[in-house]
């Protein structure tokens, strides 16, 4: 009898997940509360990260492997990290022969640009729209799978609660948004692929349909959180209807410079302050320079210098967005940048083999902390989330134990949180989570929090906690009042917990690379 795996989320890394399972024999029931063209992988521009070392730059997974755990500041699974590098080339390939429209170099070969934290050409892409190309290449693959019958869609349907026997999944509660029905699903094991907190925040790069709510629910049945306070903010975003828009990372790979006015002239500050990479620094560093400039100074991406054959072959997504929602011609003029939050590299705490604590249920992409530690690398989710799809489904499906259904506990759902409290919420964890925190914020947004009912405001605890308990600086987290890294105490994971009353902080070591 084939064994039933639940898929929460359809963006890339469920998807993959549901292409694995079903290839592994499984059979997948794949709820999400939106189509996959809308999920937030599709709006990934820059490009996926492979050491397929057509430029012939001598680059090599090995090398992947190391500027990767550079850039995660020692906090990622140095074994889980070492599998997606040494994966990364050949799920490359498998992409091009699924339909995936890589920009190509010379007759058979994928073109490669730089970005962020990696000296040599790494990173594979398709225009400024390589998220887009890879979701509808692996939605068709998942269409073949449902026309077999063995991918069966639950579109919008949203999640609401676990089904649990003890500390076993045995499957979920969903809503099907249409006809507000609540259905049981029992399955032998569920994968959480949902995406980041950006509920959390609200004003961020990433989908307004990622909300948080999954995580938070899981975390109030007790499954832990970890590295919460790792919130990655990309360094170039503009304000856009109520959001934040990203300027690819890729602008700045083909050639972008990001300068102030200073004595009247303009003042290329990351290439004085970093003349080996400059512009193309690991994000934290980007981010937090642009901070500190932007209190004297308004900052500029030029991509002026940018030859019109780039543009037009290699960012021309990119331009007709700052055309379209910002009436900008990047061409000509150079464009007004701030950080804003885009990436959470922490989330639900996994193994390497993307298991949670709760027997049957595990866990891929931004939801879950794993490949990112303390600052990912661009190009890395995209291939995180594909590969770590993979991952978690293989292990679902090995995993899977049929149990007794009729053990598992009706859970009562927690009263909803008020709109006006999420925007309160919001509010706190802007002014709180930013680019520099400290120990006054942290604290005062605790004392708000606290006040506040529902799930999402529990999960905003719990990463406001983590962040206060983290007393140094590494990556993503920058504290003012402890600016050094203390590798002594902090080398180690943050792993939250709610244990029904409060939320506990601890830190546990990160495995050592076998």
């Amino acid at each position: 009898m084939s064994k039933t795996i639940i898929i929460i989320g359809a963006g890339l890394a469920g998807l993959s997940a549901a292409l694995q399972a079903a290839e592994n024999g499984c059979n997948v029931k794949l709820v999400s509360s939106l189509p996959s063209e809308r999920a937030q992988s599709v709006m990934a521009e820059g490009g996926i990260n492979a050491a397929l070392n057509t430029k012939d730059e001598n680059d090599s997974p090995e090398e992947h492997f190391t500027d990767t755990i550079k850039a995660a500041c020692g906090l990622a699974d140095p074994n889980a990290v070492w599998g997606m590098t040494q994966a990364a080339p050949e799920l490359v390939h498998w992409l091009l022969k699924l339909g995936v429209k890589f920009n190509m170099s010379g007759y058979n070969d994928v073109d490669l640009r730089n970005f962020g934290g990696q000296k040599k050409k790494r990173t594979a892409f398709a225009q400024s729209d390589t998220g887009k190309q890879i979701m509808t290449a692996m939605i068709d693959a998942v269409r073949r799978k449902e026309a077999s019958g063995m991918v069966e869609r639950f579109s919008h349907h949203s999640f609401l609660t676990l089904r649990l026997c003890g500390n076993i999944c045995c499957g979920c509660v969903i809503r099907d948004e249409y006809s507000q029905e609540t259905v049981e699903l029992p399955g032998d094991a569920v994968i959480v692929a949902t995406g980041g907190m950006h509920g959390l925040f609200g004003n961020t790069t990433g989908s307004l349909s990622n909300t948080g709510e999954v995580t938070a629910e899981l975390f109030r049945l007790g499954v832990p959180l970890s590295n919460g306070e790792m919130i990655q903010y990309h360094p170039t975003t503009v304000k856009c209807g109520g959001k934040r828009m990203l300027i690819s990372e890729a602008a700045r790979g083909e050639g972008g410079r990001l300068f102030a006015m200073k004595d009247g002239k303009q003042w290329y500050f990351m290439e004085e302050k970093y003349p080996e990479l400059g512009n193309l620094m690991p994000r934290d560093i980007t981010a937090r320079e642009i901070w500190k400039v932007s209190h004297e100074s308004e900052v500029f991406l030029d991509m002026t210098e940018i030859s019109e054959e780039i543009i037009s072959n290699k960012l021309s997504g990119l331009a007709d967005d700052c055309m379209t929602y910002l009436h900008k011609d990047i061409r000509k003029e150079p464009v007004s940048v701030l950080p804003g939050i885009h990436y959470f590299m922490g989330g639900i705490l996994v193994d390497e083999q993307h298991k949670t604590p709760i027997q049957n249920l595990c866990a891929a992409g931004e939801c879950c902390a794993q490949y990112h530690g303390a600052n990912r690398l661009g190009g890395n989710s995209l291939l995180g989330a594909l590969y770590g799809g993979r991952v978690a489904a293989k292990s679902a499906c090995e995993q899977a134990d049929v149990v007794d259904l009729s053990c598992a506990t009706q859970i009562d759902f927690p009263p909803a949180s008020q709109i006006s409290e999420i925007k309160q919420l919001n509010k706190v964890m802007q002014e709180t989570m930013g680019v520099v925190r400290n120990e006054n914020t942290l604290l005062n947004g605790i004392q708000t929090v606290q006040a506040l009912t529902g799930n999402l405001p529990l999960l905003g605890m719990a990463v406001l906690k983590s962040a206060l308990a983290r007393k140094e600086s590494r990556g993503a987290h920058w504290r003012e009042d402890y600016p050094k890294s203390n590798d002594d105490d902090y080398l180690k994971t943050t792993v939250a917990r709610f244990d029904g009353k409060q939320v506990q902080i601890s830190f546990v070591p990160v495995p050592e690379r076998r």
